[in-house]
């Protein structure tokens, strides 16, 4: 193994810290490689490049001081025909995983076709309803402004605020919209009531919205940070309706993700987020049918946004491909008919490109699904065998870092093609409550003990 292969893989990791780059470097040269290494000669090395390779001080003590995680993210898409707002203020509620000393948020134009204009943003704490916690109310500015224009296409993200944000708990993002702004940037499925102000103009700072009207999207916001003084890390799933909590009681928090959540920081696991990347009818492969635009792009395609986008990603669970193999000749034209082997080179370029940035894959089994309910012929025979082949590779192959069988979890053991009657919302596709729960309870919680695999 050379010196200079190491220092490469230095230079990449130059304003990690200490610990974060000889993980790099751990990775870069092999496990087996990595306790027989040379150190007196990497650390001259390092020195030696530490002439050229000058941080600023003040530079890295910001690093330091601020580790931004994400808390709560929703993946964005397009929507025909969505809502116009004009002189109009939301109050969108998102539910932490993590807390933080200090909180920023993420506005989306991604699929506007014009500028968004943010006249007005605040955060603070949720009371209930649309009615927010009393002296908790902080007003967001965007590179030092009060307003900002979002180019079509663009993120932008909030200055930091500082705001005690308690872990598993409610923010309430307010956004004052003074132009006319469609919301064709949104997540449909949140499962979350959400309020727009029954009156004209900026009510972003009102204790309570006043004649509110309620909406169940998350319209441009996409992502709420936190900084975490323990360095805490990310967890991002990748995934459909089943991760979105289709199925779920909405207003409760009870999709598999928060379940997880909540298991995560009862067992010491309280530095892990837990973001929710579940886009409802999403594929693989194919982006949204015509006509159901929030069906998102292929997860191929949105990978880099939704995925390597996320603050402190450092693993990624994936349950993805039911829609691949159901939805062709049913809501997608025959021609996007995909077969197994199809579906496992999409996960293998997932699983790619993930390991590229260093993060760790873990693979989920689909979900058994005979007799859904979702449309005639969404299941079939044929389809069985796909998911069936998928979930076999899922197993044995040792392409992921780990596997979550959630297949496993939820069968019927009387009857393995079938969802079990109690963990079934009804539609024999998606789970209830106690359905998500057995998903985040099956999951090996060893699996995020960090380096340690490597």
């Amino acid at each position: 193994m050379h010196v200079k292969k190491v220092i490469k893989s230095y230079l990449a990791a130059a304003v990690l810290p200490l610990e974060a780059s000889v993980v790099v470097i751990r990775r870069s040269i092999g496990k087996r490689n990595f306790h027989g290494f040379p150190f007196a000669k990497l650390i001259a090395a390092l020195v030696i490049v530490a002439n050229f390779v000058a941080i600023p001080v003040s530079f890295a003590a910001d690093i330091d001081q601020e580790h931004w995680i994400g808390t709560w993210s929703a993946g964005p898409t397009a929507l025909g025909g969505a809502t116009q707002y004009e002189d109009q203020t939301l109050r969108l509620i998102v539910h932490t995983s993590v807390g933080g000393s200090q909180v920023r948020v993420r506005i989306s134009n991604t699929f506007g076709s014009e500028s968004l204009t943010i006249g007005a943003a605040r955060v603070a704490l949720r009371d209930r309803g649309a009615r927010i916690v009393p002296n908790t109310d902080r007003a967001l500015s965007f590179s030092g402004r009060s307003s900002i224009d979002v180019p079509a296409g663009a993120l932008v993200i909030s200055d930091p605020v500082h705001l005690q944000v308690p872990a598993l708990s409610d923010l309430a993002v307010s956004i004052y919209l003074p132009r006319p702004s469609t919301a064709n940037t949104t997540h449909v499925v949140a499962q979350q009531t959400n309020y727009i102000a029954g009156i004209a103009g900026d009510v972003t700072s009102a204790p309570d919205l006043p004649g509110t009207v309620i909406t169940s999207q998350w319209d441009f916001l996409t992502g709420v940070d936190v900084t975490d003084a323990r360095r805490g890390s990310a967890i991002v799933v990748f995934g459909d309706s089943i991760t979105d909590g289709v199925g779920s009681t909405p207003d409760t928090n009870r999709r598999w993700t928060d379940f997880l959540e909540m298991r995560l920081a009862r067992s010491g696991f309280d530095h892990l987020a837990v973001l929710n990347e579940g886009l409802t009818g999403n594929r693989i492969l194919h982006p949204a049918p015509a006509g159901i635009d929030f069906f998102g792009l292929a997860a191929l395609a949105r990978f880099d946004r939704d995925v390597l986008g996320q603050a402190g990603l450092k693993y990624l669970l994936v349950l993805l491909g039911t829609n691949d193999i159901a939805q062709p000749g049913i809501v997608a034209p025959d021609s996007e008919e995909v077969s197994s082997d199809d579906l496992i080179a999409g996960y293998l370029q997932l699983i790619t490109r993930a390991h590229e940035r260093g993060i760790m894959v873990y693979g989920c089994t689909l979900l058994p699904f005979e007799n859904s309910a979702i449309a005639p012929g969404f299941y079939s025979p044929e389809k069985e065998v796909k998911r069936e082949a998928v979930n076999a590779w899922i197993r044995t192959s040792g392409a992921y870092d780990g596997v979550m069988d959630f297949d496993k979890a939820l069968r019927d053991p009387a009857h393995p093609l079938r969802i079990l009657p109690v963990y079934d919302s009804g539609d024999h596709t998606h789970p209830n409550d106690e359905g998500y729960r057995a998903m985040a309870n099956s999951i090996d919680l060893s699996l995020f003990r960090g380096e340690e695999s490597w």
